[in-house]
């Protein structure tokens, strides 16, 4: 029986070792960012406002963080041994982690400029959407974990799993716009959450596309 082949051919390359290593670290600062946000919800609705200042400089602070290694990597990459479709591969990958903690900046940033505190129903939705990126972003932490160790079945099912998240969130989507058209707001605060509803079916749909990618590679590896 032959060796199955290393999933996206980059992987486990001895030479390679410092960019696999800061692939891992753009994941990890990715799913950091994920989680200052998170922290930042749920002190939004709290009430703690303090506390969700400091958690949306976290995200501002990650998404930079992620920034600087996605511009290492591109770096490296262009200089490295790699054949062009193993680097085309991986810069496709780290761009499209990268729009993760792009679009959960952007969701932190209009958390910000909510002042008016919003009523139960729609705090409620914000939260239960925030929850479904939390555990979104796992899953592809998990996947991500799983092309490492050629664990096809554990990846196919994360990424199944990461598109059955994006459907709900979808319909969270629906139920969070519902409980903002029919709430009382004052003009900035209905745009502003309105907006917020966008931002966070995007973060989701960026983390399908992830995982998409993932489960490509994962079948070509076979």
């Amino acid at each position: 029986m032959r060796e199955m082949r290393n999933i996206l051919g980059w992987l486990g390359m001895a030479e390679e070792q410092h960019i696999i290593q800061d692939a891992q670290k753009h994941v990890d600062v990715t799913y950091r960012t994920v989680e200052y946000f998170v922290e930042a919800v749920r002190a939004f609705v709290k009430g703690d406002l303090s506390a969700k200042a400091i958690a949306i400089d976290k995200v501002k602070d990650g998404e930079h963080e992620a920034d600087l290694i996605r511009s290492k990597m591109v770096k490296e990459l262009s200089e490295s041994l790699l054949v062009p479709p193993d680097r085309e591969d991986l810069m496709h990958f780290v761009r499209t982690l990268d729009k993760i903690a792009d679009w959960t900046k952007g969701a932190a940033q209009i958390l910000g400029f909510i002042e008016e505190r919003l009523p139960d129903n729609i705090l409620k939705n914000i939260s239960t959407a925030t929850e479904v990126i939390l555990k979104s972003m796992t899953k592809l932490k998990e996947a991500i974990n799983g092309l490492g160790k050629n664990d096809l079945q554990k990846v196919l099912l994360d990424c199944e799993e990461i598109d059955r998240l994006e459907h709900e969130a979808d319909e969270q989507k629906q139920q969070l716009i519902e409980s903002i058209i029919h709430a009382k707001l004052e003009p900035t605060s209905l745009l502003l959450s309105y907006e917020l509803a966008g931002y966070l079916e995007g973060v989701t749909d960026k983390l399908e596309n992830a995982a998409d990618f993932i489960k490509v590679a994962a079948i070509k590896s076979k």
